[in-house]
């Protein structure tokens, strides 16, 4: 746990509780709010799933436990006073019992392209990952995953090689092609890797700064 984190006070209420603000990790919006005590966010932390303390049923909840929407957390964060939490998380499916995007009746396109380049986080954290987390025989990116990491790195080698012949020739559309199968092929690989484009992107920005 990070020192951050070891300052959040589960003491300061008397039904050791603290409330935990759930945003989408991709879209900033604001998806729900729950309750976890201790072991509510010690389960959240070790598995990767939020878990609320649920105060109508008085027990450990894991939001998705029925419907299979979990919330497959990203990152945890502590506010200045140590007594709420905000999880930035990825929803796999409606994050309220209603079917609402959130509970707060907003709607959350996950597919909004904020820049057209920070489409390609959204690629690998909402799609690619879903793929890797929730298995389809009809997907061609599960069947990526499942032909192992040789396979993976080798279907970029291809694409690469796809660039560079098309690069020599001037069909700019055929070009725009294969350097998207390379960027999607690249991403499939750091998802396996477990290293998100952000961290790629730190190194570049390291190099310029």
């Amino acid at each position: 746990m990070s020192n951050e984190l070891s300052t959040i006070d589960f003491t300061k209420s008397t039904d050791g509780l603290v409330p935990a603000v759930i945003q989408d990790a991709n879209t900033s919006v604001v998806l729900m709010l729950g309750y976890m005590n201790r072991e509510a966010f010690e389960k959240t932390q070790a598995e990767g799933k939020v878990t609320f303390f649920s105060r109508s049923k008085q027990r450990l909840w894991t939001k998705g436990e029925t419907s299979d929407n979990f919330l497959y957390v990203k990152e945890v964060l502590a506010d200045c006073d140590g007594d709420t939490i905000l999880i930035k998380a990825l929803p796999a499916g409606p994050t309220c019992h209603t079917g609402d995007d959130t509970c707060f009746g907003e709607k959350n396109n996950r597919n909004t392209r904020i820049g057209e380049a920070a489409f390609l986080n959204y690629l690998q954290k909402d799609i690619i990952r879903d793929r890797k987390l929730h298995p389809s025989d009809s997907s061609y990116t599960t069947s990526l995953f499942k032909s192992g990491i040789n396979k993976i790195a080798q279907k970029v080698g291809e694409e690469a090689v796809e660039v560079v012949i098309e690069a020599k020739d001037n069909d700019e559309g055929l070009f725009k092609n294969e350097v998207s199968d390379l960027l999607f092929h690249l991403l499939v690989l750091l998802e396996q890797k477990n290293i998100d484009l952000d961290e790629v992107i730190s190194v570049l920005r390291s190099r310029h700064s």
